[in-house]
């Protein structure tokens, strides 16, 4: 009987160490090829829509990044009736909490992977906007990417080296971690974190005035663009 397998990264790119599953299965695509049972997805933070992946699968591999409470960059495997257990766990964004309802639904649908392996890393910096990998964490693609090979051998699936590895990764050239690293602005023209030039500026103060009348009674409230009343 032919398996199915589906090989899935999630996570939000924008924010830091947070990209780790989508950047490890664009690593894991650039070196290695499959055959046609096997599909790989960038899955960002898409949840509930990627329940129609899930529900098509034999076997599932995620990866992405977990806080496991562990040390920093230190890579994690749970597998099977675990998974769900962790990506529930101490949630550090929305899309665990999607992607946790997409593991109930399908199981709900009598549809859930027979088998599952998580390959998570604790995160070294989350709190960084627009920013990449940390170092720590970038290193440890390599050896995700291996675990999951591992697993899949044992499973009967095969990946088989790329002769000329791939330029563009699977979402698009415009998220290319080289091209995203090289092209960030510096924190002097883009925030990091949440910058009090904007929110101190009074470009972006709201100023109260009275609210005009007009010849009818009725209140008129008009907002320009930076929040003030205009005249």
């Amino acid at each position: 009987m032919i398996q199915h397998t589906l090989i899935l990264g999630i996570g939000n790119i924008l924010w830091a160490d947070e990209g780790f599953g989508v950047r490890a299965v664009e690593e894991l695509d650039r070196l290695y090829q499959f055959d046609q049972h096997v599909r790989l997805v960038e899955g960002g933070t898409q949840g509930i829509a990627l329940l129609e992946y899930v529900e098509m699968a034999d076997n599932l591999v995620i990866f992405d990044a977990i806080d496991f409470g562990l040390e920093p960059a230190t890579l994690k495997l749970i597998e099977d009736d675990q998974v769900p257990n962790f990506m529930g766990a101490k949630k550090m964004s929305l899309h665990q909490t999607g992607f946790q309802e997409v593991l109930a639904m399908a199981q709900m649908l009598d549809r859930c992977p027979q088998r599952l392996l998580l390959v998570g890393v604790q995160p070294v910096v989350l709190e960084d906007y627009g920013g990449s990998l940390h170092p720590q964490t970038h290193a440890q693609i390599q050896p995700a990417i291996d675990s999951a090979l591992n697993w899949l051998a044992d499973n009967n699936v095969e990946a088989t080296r790329r002769e000329s590895p791939l330029s563009e990764p699977l979402a698009g050239a415009q998220i290319n971690i080289r091209k995203y690293e090289s092209e960030r602005p510096d924190e002097h023209r883009a925030c990091r974190v949440g910058d009090s030039r904007v929110l101190q500026s009074p470009d972006y103060e709201l100023e109260y005035r009275p609210h005009p009348i007009n010849s009818s009674g009725k209140i008129v409230c008009d907002v320009d663009h930076r929040g003030k009343y205009d005249d």
